[in-house]
């Protein structure tokens, strides 16, 4: 079937028709004022270089929950007790000798005093005046190093280097001293260079698939420009809101896949027009027209998956969305005006420069002026067409294999418990376990809000605490100021990941601190690390349902206007659900700590934070549909084409299953190279990442997806008469057939697209 162009004439194949949306028209500008193009984005990347330096701000998370009962708590302790609530260094101390001996309490004291004359220290407790200071074991000791700063991350890492020098220059045989706390986990932290590593890697994946080093540097070229703006976007962005640490390493990995992605995506794109017989301003034109339109509408998905975080009414989520949706939204401008403009210096030599290890094969055109797709994924199309039932059974029952490990999965904070046992934040945590007892790394912070005439309910409330089944020891009140506020330390008999430890705080709310303040007036809310965690996963559950059926719906609209079919979003939201779940098994299991675990160094059983599942969901989940749409718009322009839906399916398959692969090998090795950073919830994030771009592109798209296609047949394309005649029409699939010859059977065809270059 031939392609007609929109007036009804046949252009020269070598000469450009009239673009047929903005897309094409932009193309053209940035690929004819290619110099100016360049110019703007270096004047982007030093202006924002400039505006972050200048103003911008330093990461900040708060992790509590807003109206929650752990937040009053931290509220009236900042309003009324500032000096308990800035953040503190522990210094662990065990003694080979018993602690109570003259030359182990000389070097005690010897040492906290030091401690206490550094910059950022205004308190030292001493621990052997300070109730719960000595552990019952006699040689074990527990010291407070009380900051000036309430967020850790305002502690500056040389100064904590500085207290970790002097306590390390006091050991010795006999005496072992350990630091902990989130400064000193900061301070401890190396840097992987994982941005660098998925960087090498995905450029070894390009050249390999493209086989020449032009083609495999424009989408490098448009992922670094991207970065470059978008990282000194994030610090303009921690300057308005809240954005934790982690964010910045969550924007690099989406930048980084997406950027490549994308332009991998229209340099195929872009090679396939050239062997039609464009010249490169036409094929560009041509390339934005086609695969930019499914470029937009992909990043749009993930965009809108991103915003999907801001239902969960977590500022710390708010901000991590923030950081990722300025990547990509960076990413898709550099990949509409930046790539075409490189290709304006580059387009006539986009196969130069090839290299034996890669892919040297030539792109043909077969009759009607369409690339011919893959032989070998044109087999594997009608393979999955011949066995659709089996191959849908096994795809699905694979899925929920995989997602089983998920129902067993413990939600909770990970700690200093699950860092690396040669750290100094784990060896403060075992040895306060060992001498204490697990519950001392996890203490409740019960803080009173006291009314006149009710100093005698603080008696009541410390007798009733201790008689609570849980709990270990509870020290004194101390009280505020101003009198009008009481700090009482709870510690548990379990650890803060202990199951019996969230059931403690549950009995204290609903059961203890009510009984014990009856008709006294007396407010006490429990707060501290763990009840904060607490209400975290309780408020993150409830939330969960409304971002899931927010981003899918909203999803599913997107691809119902872009495919003009109300079977593909349904299918496409429950593959996609299929896979996020299977996803979720993954990571449960690898922060189960076993031997799955242990081969990315996750050594210890670690619970599993309730906003992990909704950073991975809102990420994969747009990440899913970019694959889809990439797959279904090559579908759709093969059945508006031939009306053929098995042909579709197997010419849409076999036309971009190449591509797929590679993109889905670039998003792995760039997410997988994050398994080696020090941090838990990085590396987890990575793992989880790069397993379900694994599992999307083979078990999904290559498969699952093809076989249900053709499973449905023609119903894939339905749509109400009275919806296709009021829907908007997106034609994400673009015109080729504006861009293509009805006479190109000429020399041509199967002419390799380096000959015409």
């Amino acid at each position: 079937m031939s392609f007609h162009s929109s007036s009804g004439e046949d252009p020269d194949p070598t000469t450009h028709a009239e673009p047929v949306s903005m897309l094409g028209r932009l193309a053209r500008a940035t690929f004819r004022h290619r110099g100016k193009v360049l110019v703007g984005w270096l004047v982007a990347i030093a202006v924002t270089v400039g505006l972050a330096s200048a103003f911008g701000g330093d990461f900040a998370v708060d992790y509590g929950t807003p109206g929650s009962d752990s937040q009053r708590a931290q509220h009236l302790l900042d309003e009324r007790f500032p000096e308990q609530a800035g953040a503190s260094i522990n210094v662990v101390i065990r003694a080979e000798e018993p602690a109570s001996d003259a030359e182990v309490r000389a070097e005690v004291s010897a040492l906290l005093a030091n401690l206490a004359e550094l910059p950022h220290i205004v308190e030292v407790a001493d621990p052997y005046t300070t109730p719960g200071g000595l552990a019952p074991d006699g040689h074990t000791l527990l010291a407070d190093l009380k900051l000036d700063v309430v967020n850790p991350d305002d502690m500056p890492v040389a100064e904590t280097e500085q207290i970790m020098n002097l306590a390390a220059a006091v050991e010795h045989p006999g005496l072992d001293i350990a630091l902990g706390g989130t400064a000193v986990e900061l301070a401890q932290a190396t840097e992987a260079g994982s941005e660098v590593i998925g960087f090498i890697a995905a450029a070894l994946i390009l050249v390999v698939t493209f086989g020449s080093v032009v083609a495999a540097g424009l989408p490098l070229a448009v992922a670094v420009a991207g970065l470059g703006v978008s990282a000194m976007l994030t610090g303009l962005i921690a300057a308005m809101v809240d954005v934790p640490d982690w964010s910045s390493a969550l924007a690099t990995m989406l930048g980084i896949a997406v950027g490549i992605d994308y332009t991998l995506l229209m340099v195929t794109r872009y090679r396939e027009w050239r062997a039609a017989g464009l010249n490169p301003e036409a094929a560009t034109v041509a390339t934005l027209d086609t695969a930019g339109r499914a470029v937009v509408v992909a990043g749009t998905t993930v965009v809108i998956s991103m915003f999907g975080l801001f239902v969960m009414g977590l500022s710390f989520l708010q901000g991590a969305a923030m950081v990722a949706i300025a990547a990509v939204l960076v990413v898709m401008v550099a990949a509409v005006t930046l790539f075409p403009a490189l290709l304006g210096y580059l387009g006539a030599h986009v196969d130069r420069l090839r290299l034996p290890l890669g892919d040297r094969r030539p792109v043909y055109v077969a009759p009607g002026g369409h690339v011919a797709p893959s032989p070998g994924w044109a087999r594997w199309s009608r393979f999955v067409a011949r066995r659709r039932i089996p191959a849908v059974v096994l795809a699905v029952a694979a899925l929920l294999a995989l997602a089983a490990p998920f129902l067993g999965a413990r939600f909770g904070f990970p700690d200093a418990g699950n860092h690396a046992h040669d750290t100094s934040t784990r060896q403060a945590y075992d040895m306060v376990t060992d001498g204490f007892g697990a519950g001392a790394n996890g203490p409740l912070l019960l803080v009173a809000d006291l009314q006149p005439g009710s100093e005698g309910v603080l008696e009541r409330i410390t007798a009733d605490v201790t008689a609570t089944e849980g709990v270990a020891l509870i020290h004194p009140p101390r009280l505020g100021p101003a009198g009008d506020t009481a700090l009482l330390t709870v510690i548990p008999e379990t650890g803060p990941q202990h199951e019996a430890t969230d059931q403690l705080v549950d009995r204290l709310r609903d059961e203890v601190l009510p009984r014990a303040t009856a008709d006294t007036g007396v407010e006490v809310h429990v707060g501290g690390v763990v009840a904060a965690g607490i209400d975290a996963n309780e408020d993150t559950a409830q939330r969960l349902p409304f971002l899931i059926g927010g981003v899918v719906l909203v999803s599913m609209v997107l691809l119902m206007l872009s495919f003009r079919s109300i079977v593909i979003p349904i299918t496409a939201a429950v593959m996609n659900l299929l896979s996020v779940a299977a996803v979720y098994g993954v990571v449960a299991l690898v922060l189960d700590g076993g031997w799955f675990g242990n081969l990315v160094g996750v050594d210890t059983a670690t619970p599993m934070p309730a906003w992990l599942p909704v950073i991975v969901f809102a990420v994969l989940f747009g990440l899913s549909m970019d694959y889809e749409v990439f797959l279904i718009s090559r579908m759709r322009e093969a059945w508006v084409r031939s009306q053929d839906t098995t042909r579709a399916i197997v010419e849409g398959l076999a036309g971009t299953a190449r591509v797929i692969t590679a993109a889905a090998s670039i998003m792995v090795v760039v997410f997988g190279a994050f398994i080696l950073s020090d941090d838990v919830l990085v590396k987890v994030i990575g793992v989880g990442m790069a397993a379900a771009i694994l599992i999307d592109a083979t078990l999904v798209r290559l498969l699952l997806v093809p076989a249900v296609m053709h499973w449905l047949g023609r119903a894939n394309w339905w749509l109400p008469d009275t919806w296709e005649r009021r829907l908007p029409r997106l034609h994400v699939e673009g015109s080729p057939e504006a861009h293509l010859a009805t006479d190109a059977e000429s020399d041509l065809h199967h002419v390799p697209v380096e000959a015409r270059t």
